[in-house]
């Protein structure tokens, strides 16, 4: 790279239509994590076209065949980007917090399996598991788990001055909430990203068709997170005259619906099971989404060891008749008031027609009584956290690639989405099993089954499963790389070509 030249001086300017609902992670089990990725460090990552965790601020296995007992070793002479030592101590003190602050419908749904975390000397951590978990090389590799000074993040409480201290390969430069982060190379970085760039801005805007006009006129070089279906047609057919770029790709982000067992509608599974037999995904992933998307069976979707097609083997075609068998029988008279929720600023502009279709299929089948209500996003996590949702919308940017990650978050009484979910042959059984076993193709069975009970129990409708999209200048090389298993994008792979 020629460091010299002021065009690759010049940051290059990123779209999304995710911005951040913390800078804390102790706080976010969410999109926040896309920053966190760029400016935090944890001991082990996902290299771009990695499957599985490989080292970063540490070498780390397992130091036992039941897998319980993880060891790693920190990189020697680890620095923070305000040079206070990364050490063995920091490590341990930013997983204890995360448990200690215990935030809601946070991170620390993660470390379930955790039972302690020791260290010897400033380079050796171990995790000391209370049960087998072969996917916790997976947990270690999320931004939850991202490595924090223990000087400025409190061991009780969340940092809060709206600053960001990681040892990641940017540093937070500056801080806008809802409209810009500016991140500038970290001199004290030591990890495996190769920094292909010298500072990125993250702009974020509330609509895709912002970012999209954004990106036409060159005020911002890439897009990530939140390109509409309509922006995504026109890319296809218009970026080669307008200079643009698109980079499709496989993606594992999925939207789905909760259920509130507290709500007297929402609570009843003869409710929940006729939704189902009502909602038609085809006409959404088509109507709505221009075929963007697809329609999901199962929470685990496809492309990953353990998905199935449960929810259409069950159900089968959309169906008010057999939707209105499933209510006589439970005794219920139809029309069933239900309240759905949506974010207005999260999932895309899609989100709202979407929601506006659901209410169409639910209210023509002649069983429901539909009101939709919505709110932006940090009111609207607040909301659902408290249990004031009968029905929302959530979508999931998965922790990690495994059926785990699609079943774990959702059951037991703390989960990702804050409505208690007691399943115990999913909590005590199923999840156990499938993670003494480190092969994770060995496991199917157990994820089969785990999918099958919840569709019986129709708590969580999944409803389509996504794919990856960035839009970009034609200057600007890297798109294919940037997107690691967790749809996050790794902005270091960026450059633009005119610097090489």
């Amino acid at each position: 790279m020629n460091t010299g030249d002021s065009e690759d001086e010049k940051p290059i300017v990123v779209g999304t239509t995710s911005a951040p609902s913390t800078l804390d992670p102790a706080a976010s089990w969410d999109g926040s994590w896309e920053l966190f990725r760029n400016v935090y460090q944890t001991l082990v990552a996902f290299p771009s076209g990695a499957a599985e965790p490989e080292a970063d601020a540490a070498e780390c296995s397992f130091k036992d065949s039941a897998n319980r007992v993880y060891h790693c070793e920190l990189r020697e002479d680890m620095k923070f980007s305000d040079g206070h030592p990364l050490d063995a101590a920091a490590v341990k003190h930013s997983v204890d917090r995360i448990r200690t602050i215990g935030v809601k419908g946070g991170p620390v749904g993660l470390l379930g399996s955790l039972d302690k975390v020791t260290t010897s000397g400033d380079r050796d951590v171990t995790f000391h598991l209370k049960k087998p978990d072969a996917t916790f090389p997976f947990v270690l590799a999320t931004p939850a788990l991202s490595i924090v000074d223990p000087d400025e993040y409190p061991a009780k409480a969340l940092r809060q001055d709206g600053a960001v201290t990681g040892s990641g390969p940017y540093e937070l430069k500056s801080y806008t909430d809802g409209e810009r982060a500016e991140l500038v190379r970290n001199p004290n970085y030591k990890g495996f990203a190769d920094r292909k760039n010298s500072a990125v801005t993250i702009r974020y805007f509330g609509k895709s068709a912002e970012m999209v006009q954004a990106l036409k006129a060159r005020k911002i070089d890439a897009t990530f997170r939140g390109l509409a279906a309509e922006d995504v047609v026109d890319l296809q057919t218009k970026n080669a005259t307008d200079g643009l770029q698109l980079v499709e790709g496989a993606g594992t982000e999925i939207s789905y619906l909760v259920f509130n067992p507290k709500d007297p509608w929402a609570g009843k599974r003869a409710v929940r099971r006729a939704v189902a037999q009502v909602v038609d995904r085809g006409a959404i992933a088509h109507e709505i989404y221009k075929d963007t998307v697809e329609p999901l069976f199962s929470m685990v979707p496809r492309g990953l060891a353990g998905h199935t097609t449960d929810f259409f083997d069950d159900f089968g075609d959309p169906s008010p008749a057999k939707a209105a068998e499933i209510l006589s029988k439970a005794g219920i008279t139809a029309p069933v008031p239900l309240t759905l929720w949506y974010t207005t600023d999260r999932y895309g502009s899609a989100t709202a027609p979407e929601f506006a279709a659901l209410k169409q299929q639910l209210e023509d089948s002649k069983l429901f009584r539909v009101t939709l209500k919505s709110r932006p996003w940090k009111t609207y996590e607040a909301g659902y956290r408290k249990g004031e949702y009968p029905v929302f919308g959530r979508g999931w940017f998965p922790d990690f690639p495994d059926a785990d990650n699609f079943i774990a978050p959702f059951v037991g009484r703390e989960n990702a989405v804050s409505t208690p979910y007691v399943s115990p042959e999913i909590t005590d059984q199923l999840l156990p099993q499938s993670r003494r076993e480190s092969d994770r193709g060995a496991v199917v069975r157990q994820f089969e089954r785990a999918q099958q009970i919840m569709v019986d129990d129709a708590r969580l409708l999944p409803l389509w499963q996504g794919k990856q999209y960035i839009a970009a200048s034609e200057e600007i090389s890297g798109g294919e790389r940037a997107l690691d298993p967790s749809t996050i994008m790794m902005m270091w792979e960026l450059h633009r070509k005119t610097s090489w």
